[in-house]
């Protein structure tokens, strides 16, 4: 596999190609997802609920991601990689900075960060200093505390609206790509049709340019439950290898995600 770089990604959305990304944690399974040409793979702070078996995803540090982007980069040296930054650890511009700073050194070519408008300064600041960022909006799990749960978001007209304002505010103070979780489809138009950076969605329907799965519910493995949004393609194809193939593929055709894993 070439090098994947944000230009690739960027012409992408431009010629109406989908792309397809997932998490990873480990040497051997980003070798497997570069084996099958993943282009975009994810260090997420979803490891402290899939690996560390926490309930939730506040107690991962920084050095838990710095530790797995090491690792997912010695397994995958050509994928667009991106680090979770975890929970308050961009709680000012510095602090972000500064924590940014390790996860790019430990491998990343971009960093993740949760929430809206607030986050303009950091993220005009992150860009100016040469770190990428990915701007997560809809159920950001850090804030699961204050949304009393994992709870769809944007329904109504109000909360919807806020959100593509978000997005927006974020591209323009430099973000590279807009991640939405669990958000109903036709907001994820609305803001991937907004927005001239790559949209990746996760339970945000077929219509954005980009679908991002955690490895474990690709492979049926989550030890919690199956969120609606996802789907077991090991146990489709029997697989592994054969598993990413057809989610990379279903993705790519847009037949993945379906009606049946859609949030109205």
């Amino acid at each position: 596999m070439k090098k994947i770089t944000i230009n690739d990604l960027i012409k992408c959305k431009q010629e109406g190609r989908k792309f397809a990304t997932s998490t990873a944690y480990d040497a051997s399974f980003a070798q497997l997802f570069e084996s099958q040409e993943m282009p975009v793979l994810l260090v997420g702070d979803s490891l402290g609920m899939v690996l560390q078996g926490k309930n939730d995803t506040l107690p991962v540090t920084v050095e838990n991601i710095a530790y797995h982007t090491k690792m997912v980069r010695a397994g995958s040296p050509n994928c667009l990689l991106m680090s979770d930054m975890p929970f308050m650890s961009y709680a000012t511009p510095e602090q972000a900075c500064e924590n940014a700073a390790t996860l790019m050194r430990a491998g990343a070519n971009m960093v993740k960060i949760e929430g809206g408008r607030w986050l303009v300064e950091t993220v005009e600041k992150l860009t100016e200093r040469a770190v990428p960022v990915c701007a997560h909006l809809g159920l950001t799990p850090q804030s699961v505390n204050i949304f009393g749960g994992y709870k769809i978001q944007g329904r109504d007209q109000e909360q919807a609206d806020k959100m593509v304002s978000d997005a927006l505010a974020l591209q323009n103070a430099g973000a590279q790509i807009v991640l939405l979780e669990c958000v109903p489809a036709s907001l994820a138009e609305r803001i991937t049709k907004a927005c001239n950076v790559p949209v990746i969605g996760i339970g945000a329907g077929n219509v954005t340019d980009g679908q991002i799965l955690v490895m474990h519910d690709m492979f049926g493995i989550s030890a919690n439950y199956m969120p609606k949004f996802s789907k077991d393609f090991l146990a489709e194809t029997g697989d592994m290898r054969k598993a990413v193939a057809k989610y990379i593929a279903d993705v790519q055709q847009g037949t993945f995600p379906d009606d049946a894993h859609t949030i109205a």
